[in-house]
């Protein structure tokens, strides 16, 4: 049991099998009750909170009474023969090391700002544990980062810290006088550099004696810098609860793992899917984090450590997968996946359809942003719909609403929303950092605005049609450009697409897909091809949305989290009249 302040939450590992919102509840009745509370407003939830000492040390404790699986709570490869396995108890003794040299080396304080930018490596884990201990509120990054978004980020966050590796280092050195707040420096490197601190060395002899920091549960802990489509990234600032006690009460829903099992996501470190599917919400269930170094995504390599590993469980962005069913995946043989999760952008579902025929998983879709989360998901053991991103997940009220904040009835196109009144649900962002009145423009009425558009059925299952300023309207028809994509996708031409609006005397605005090609069809007749694509949309879905405009490409711009940037493509199109 683990045993957590004043909420005396119990979290059990066998719990009873119950029904909630028509899911197996996986839940001990004592939690569900506590929950059922705070989601109704009747209990408030803890004042206090510490995902460090509350979550990850109780499970050291359970660990050191030997009442937890003997395999590790993290599990770290490079494919270079270089591995590092921790338990929670190795864990908590190197974090407490670098949460003292921290704070008593780099003279950091509670609340101070910490940008962390750093690949796939062990550090990543150690640094972001030892900013809970301390109070230290941390941002992280991906390392594809540039001198001018490393600019950005150190002026908009007033960061005074900012640790990364000797090859982000040069970057950061040329912005440095910039940043007038910027005091410390540290590198994660065998090597030194004039201004540096090196991390590996100074941990490595700071003291294991540590007293993990008193935060009360609204307090801040991470911020994230929002990619968006439009316009500089926004400070998307989450608290100890909103990311760390949520997956107390809501997360077994999308994951549903055990303390013996192990979850390999392989998103990139400055996406919040890496903080939660790789840190928050597989610890809360005392799993394994598997982590592959991955300096590239190479098909080859993620589908033989599957099968040299005992992952239980996958989480990809929708990229990944495309790429993964274009390899033959009967000469591979996984050792011990059972369950694969895809988040970040929908799946086409005939990507779904090839990795199920060729590999007998089916893929669950997860559904959110980076303002709360998981927002819906197919859920295990859920019926899986073609085209659907499952159902709301739990402390969510999700609903469909027009532009007056009404709820659309079932089948109605409409703005997918989250009802934020008039209790504010655990697990939301607390603001838009410095920018009010962004956050005040974040919501509607009673409702939180995610400007996506889509639809519910009548069994509460909920489809992705498009970014709300993604919407092609074109003779009056309103397209949404990922039913275009899917049935794209269908034809073996095809490697990836992206379809947006472009000027038309006519119509207004036709549909125009920008393709990328199979190297098998390289060689291909393209004005013959482009006309079997069309003709290949016409028969797969309706006539009118077809792409009166196709465009091949070697690639598709996108974000740093690896989201196709269509605001580029469509004001290419636009720029052009």
């Amino acid at each position: 049991l683990l045993k957590l302040q004043n909420l005396k939450l119990l979290w059990t590992l066998k719990p009873p099998n119950r029904t909630f919102h028509g899911h197996p509840r996986l839940l001990s009745s004592d939690v569900y009750s506590q929950y059922e509370s705070i989601r109704q407003g009747k209990q408030e939830i803890p004042k206090y909170f510490n995902f460090a000492s509350d979550v990850l040390d109780k499970w050291s404790e359970i660990e050191k009474a030997g009442k937890r699986p003997s395999n590790p709570a993290f599990w770290w490869i490079n494919g270079k023969g270089e591995e590092v396995k921790w338990s929670f108890e190795e864990l908590g003794l190197l974090s407490r090391k670098v949460a003292n040299l921290l704070t008593k080396e780099c003279g950091l304080q509670k609340g101070d700002r910490l940008i962390l930018i750093l690949p796939r490596i062990p550090e990543w884990w150690l640094v972001k544990v030892a900013c809970m201990r301390a109070g230290i509120v941390i941002i992280p990054g991906t390392s594809q980062l540039s001198a001018k978004d490393i600019l950005y980020r150190l002026q908009a966050s007033k960061a005074t810290c900012i640790i990364t590796t000797h090859k982000l280092a040069p970057a950061v050195d040329s912005v440095a006088s910039q940043c007038q707040l910027l005091k410390t420096k540290l590198m994660v490197s065998k090597g030194s550099r004039g201004g540096w601190l090196n991390f590996t060395e100074l941990y490595q002899n700071q003291s294991a004696d540590h007293s993990c920091i008193k935060t009360r549960i609204q307090d801040p802990m991470i911020i994230f810098f929002t990619s968006g489509t439009t316009g500089s990234p926004k400070m998307t600032q989450h608290s100890q609860g909103s990311l760390g006690f949520r997956p107390l009460l809501s997360e077994r829903y999308w994951l549903d793992l055990t303390p013996s099992q192990m979850i390999w996501n392989t998103a990139d470190t400055g996406w919040i899917l890496t903080s939660i599917a790789s840190f928050f919400d597989p610890w809360v269930f005392g799993s394994c984090i598997f982590i592959h170094n991955l300096p590239q995504t190479n098909s080859e390599v993620i589908l033989n450590t599957l099968c040299r590993f005992p992952i239980d469980a996958l989480v990809g962005a929708p990229t990944l997968f495309r790429m993964l069913v274009q390899n033959d995946l009967s000469k591979y043989k996984f050792m011990n996946l059972k369950h694969c999760m895809s988040g970040g952008e929908p799946l086409n579902p005939e990507v779904m359809e090839q990795w199920k025929s060729q590999t007998g998983l089916d893929i669950h879709e997860v559904y959110g942003q980076t303002e709360m989360g998981v927002i819906c998901s197919v859920f295990k053991g859920m019926k899986i719909k073609r085209g659907s991103m499952g159902k709301a997940a739990p402390l969510y009220d999700v609903q469909i609403i027009d532009k007056n904040a009404n709820i659309l009835p079932p089948g109605q196109q409409g703005e997918i929303a989250i009802r934020s009144k008039p209790i504010r649900p655990l697990g939301f962002f607390s603001e838009y950092l410095d920018n009010p009145k962004k956050t005040a423009e974040s919501e509607r009425g009673d409702f939180y605005v995610t400007g996506d558009r889509g639809t519910m059925d009548e069994e509460g299952y909920f489809q992705f049609i498009g970014r709300d300023d993604d919407i092609i309207i074109s003779s009056g028809y309103r397209i949404g450009p990922f039913e275009v994509e899917s049935a794209l996708m269908e034809h073996p031409a095809v490697v990836e697409t992206a379809v947006v609006s472009s000027p038309d005397p006519l119509r207004g605005e036709v549909v125009k897909a920008f393709v990328v090609l199979s190297p098998i069809f390289s060689s291909t007749d393209l004005k013959s091809l482009i006309r079997d694509l069309q003709d290949h949309v016409k028969k797969t879905t309706a006539p009118y949305k077809y792409p009166r405009k196709v465009e091949f490409v070697k690639e598709l711009p996108k974000t740093v989290t690896g989201k196709i940037k269509r605001n580029e493509l469509r004001d290419k199109e636009w720029g052009q009249i």
